[in-house]
């Protein structure tokens, strides 16, 4: 977990205060301080919660269970979207640090802004056609088809992946889509 040390403080500081409260209901006898108590030990377990990472399975095993019941009910066909995988992992279950949201979008330090140059760079209609393998009379639905399994192929999160071929598939499909 990212923050796990800022939540396990902040765990501490609300057990040091529903402690307090604890200690001011048993001085003064009054039951007031009783109400703060139980509210700061239900958020000091909260905290606990997430800093313990059981919040996190909890909703990763959630997801995957709904998975499970999806492919079941699809006679196991899944289909593109339809969740995780057998080879899905956890954040961090394969040792590796989360990639921050610049990391991911390719704008990491020493890269450019992430942005496409106007035209410099593009590939033809054919050279597109070719990286999709589609013929010059291909549909919209074919396209897009064509477009998804080659992702899966090439997506750079997936072990065999490339992120430089990532990139011509899906400019040879914006390309293709947009004739």
């Amino acid at each position: 977990m990212e923050n796990e040390r800022l939540v396990t403080g902040l765990a501490v500081a609300f057990a040091s205060m529903a402690a307090l409260m604890i200690g001011l209901a048993a001085v003064f006898g009054d039951p007031v301080p009783l109400f703060a108590a139980g509210l700061f030990a239900v958020a000091t377990y909260l905290f606990w919660y997430h800093a313990s990472g059981r919040l996190a399975a909890g909703i990763y095993d959630r997801v995957e269970r709904q998975a499970r019941a999806g492919t079941e009910a699809t006679g196991g066909r899944g289909g593109f979207g339809a969740g995780p995988r057998e080879a899905w992992r956890r954040p961090g279950a394969d040792g590796r640090r989360r990639r921050t949201g610049r990391e991911q979008h390719g704008r990491a330090a020493g890269r450019d802004g992430g942005g496409r140059p106007g035209n410099a760079g593009r590939i033809s209609t054919g050279k597109a056609r070719s990286i999709l393998d589609v013929g010059p009379g291909a549909s919209q639905a074919r396209i897009k088809q064509a477009y998804r399994s080659r992702v899966k192929e090439v997506h750079p999160d997936r072990p065999t992946g490339d992120r430089a071929e990532f990139k011509r598939v899906t400019e040879a499909y914006e390309l293709l889509v947009d004739d």
